[in-house]
């Protein structure tokens, strides 16, 4: 329940804050007082688009608040995006600044705007004043049927994301066949190019240093040579001059032990010597200075690095390139394979849609006549004597709809040659459309054509309150929703607003509902009744809101019958009027 709504600096609001209770709150005041504007500012709250035309003139912020009684829907969405619940109450805050920009808390800590969203179905449902047939498009149609018969799309809207996958796969592979056959002789001489290459990964470093080798191969044999003379073969080498050495280290060690250790030193270094005097020795032996061989990797290595320029930075870049090359040639040779294993995945992928979205269609032609039944009910209760009628057609079938003109306007603007499955969506292939006859004898018609504004009134507020009704019964134990309908009378007077009274006063038992009128047959049904007042103050228009007691509620129905002047006769009339509604 929507227990207080405050509004500072919003539109022509300087300050006012809003109490309500539980059952039918009635907002009633002078055109112009800022009725809507409340409603307004309630759906802002909801997660509305903000703009900067909303803040009072010559401040630099308008903020709107309000506090609803938390349910366990919205403890559940706080959670989730890890906002603490403070208490068994639900604050919202948001924030507009002149500049455009805007702040949104809830609970007093940082929220978005998506969080307002996600909270607005468990705390309250707005129907704007704005609310007409152009906002009641075929979507909204089925939104409402599916929300009568809570039915889940997720089911078809897997299979649909399946199948347009698959589709999108297939296309592609059709739509690029022309660039790939035109590049098939291309690939062909760059596979044959790469394949006779015979390339290794990392052959070409190798090359570069044994070309090196080779290039210098005398002045290598010679150092090697002279560090093998140095070391071993020359009479003054250093292997020659470590064993003279030994010889007289070990004499001391015959007579003193502490020569032992460097005896040993000896011994190894004498052997490390030799080893890498044979090593020198042996690289000396297997330089090979063929010119044919240096000549030999100089061809290898200009072919690689054509190979790189070409077609990638390395060698393994350049053979990863042949290995593509092939895939794509394989590709355009099993192209009849693919296309069969595509056309395939799309068949079963379009065969499972197909009974997800007929699964649909049975439910929601189950729940389009028992939506009809109890709609027309409370169409007629509301002074009307109607026949209503929901027509649910699946996109391959729309002649239940085309009898009745409801696809008209869709037809006449699709383009020539669409596809079979144009009709294929997320939520499903169905068509809804509401069709009403408003006088006896009259043929069903689809809502657009219906020419009464009062009528098109009645007729919402009839399926909206079929639909809550439902809707507040598969809620069970989590607490029913705010309802609030801003000036859902428009265009209907007399024994009709009464019955729209009854009708809102009949919804408000089960829920809070909130309503903005100005029709005195409607105000008399009021659990609380508010007052919307303008004034001028130092030269500024401010509003205020009062909650009426039950002298003052006579007072503001007789002045909704009588206009500025309240007789003694409109006070009688609008106190027999409040207690008839009792």
């Amino acid at each position: 329940m929507l227990v207080e709504l405050r509004a500072e600096n919003y539109a022509v609001i300087d300050h006012a804050i809003a109490a309500f209770g539980s059952g039918l709150n009635l907002l009633t005041g002078e055109t112009g007082a800022g009725k809507s504007i409340l409603v307004d500012a309630l759906a802002l709250l909801m997660g509305g688009k903000a703009s900067a035309d909303v803040v009072r003139h010559g401040a630099e912020k308008a903020v709107v608040s309000c506090v609803f009684e938390s349910t366990v829907g919205a403890e559940a969405v706080l959670e989730a995006n890890g906002i603490d619940a403070e208490s068994a109450e639900i604050i919202l805050r948001r924030e507009v600044l002149a500049s455009g920009k805007g702040r949104v808390f809830v609970n007093n800590q940082p929220a978005t705007v998506a969080v307002l969203r996600q909270l607005a179905p468990e705390l309250a449902l707005v129907h704007a004043q704005s609310e007409t047939l152009s906002s009641f498009d075929p979507t909204q149609q089925r939104i409402l049927l599916d929300r009568f018969a809570g039915l889940s799309t997720e089911a078809a809207a897997e299979a649909f994301g399946r199948w347009r996958a698959a589709r999108e796969k297939l296309d592609e592979l059709l739509q690029g066949e022309q660039d790939r056959l035109r590049n098939v002789d291309l690939w062909t001489w760059q596979r044959n190019e790469i394949e006779q290459a015979q390339l290794a990964a990392g052959e070409d470093e190798a090359l570069e240093t044994e070309k090196r080798v080779l290039a210098n191969s005398e002045k290598l044999f010679g150092a090697a040579m002279s560090a093998f003379d140095q070391l071993y073969e020359g009479g003054a080498s250093a292997e020659a001059a470590l064993q003279a050495a030994l010889r007289n280290v070990e004499e001391l060690a015959r007579y003193d032990a502490r020569f032992a250790e460097s005896a040993q030193q000896l011994a190894s270094a004498r052997a490390t010597v030799s080893d890498v005097a044979a090593s020198l020795r042996d690289y000396a032996e297997g330089i090979n200075a063929s010119p044919d061989r240096l000549a030999e990797i100089e061809d290898r290595l200009a072919l690689l690095d054509r190979l790189k320029r070409k077609y990638g930075k390395s060698v393994a870049e350049v053979i990863a390139f042949g290995a593509e090359v092939g895939r794509k040639l394989a590709e355009v040779e099993d192209r009849d394979e693919m296309l069969k294993a595509l056309r395939t995945a799309l068949d079963q992928a379009a065969a499972e849609y197909h009974k997800a979205a007929a699964a649909l269609t049975i439910e929601r032609q189950a729940a389009a006549a028992k939506l009809a039944k109890l709609a027309e009910a409370h169409i007629n209760s509301l002074a009307m004597n109607s026949r209503f009628q929901v027509a649910v057609a699946p996109a391959e079938d729309e002649s239940v709809l085309q009898g009745h003109g409801a696809v008209r306007a869709e037809k006449s603007s699709k383009p020539a040659g669409t596809s079979a499955h144009e009709g294929w969506t997320a939520q499903g292939w169905d068509t809804v459309a509401y069709l009403i006859a408003t006088n006896p004898g009259e043929p069903l018609k689809p809502l657009i054509e219906i020419a009464s504004g009062g009528e098109l009134s009645r007729v919402l507020l009839a399926l909206k309150v079929a639909v809550e009704e439902s809707s507040t019964k598969s809620r069970k134990r989590t607490a029913p929703r705010t309802l609030v309908f801003d000036e859902i009378d428009i265009g209907i007077g007399g024994r009709a607003a009464e019955a729209v009274g009854h009708k809102l006063k009949t919804l408000a038992r089960a829920q809070q509902v909130l309503c903005v009128t100005h029709l005195p047959q409607i105000a008399a049904f009021a659990d609380q009744h508010l007052a919307v007042e303008k004034r001028e103050q130092e030269g500024r228009t401010t509003t205020r809101i009062r909650v009426l007691d039950d002298r003052a509620r006579t007072h503001e129905v007789a002045r909704m019958l009588s206009g500025a002047k309240v007789t003694e006769t409109s006070l009688q009339h609008a106190a027999q009027m409040i207690a008839a509604s009792r």
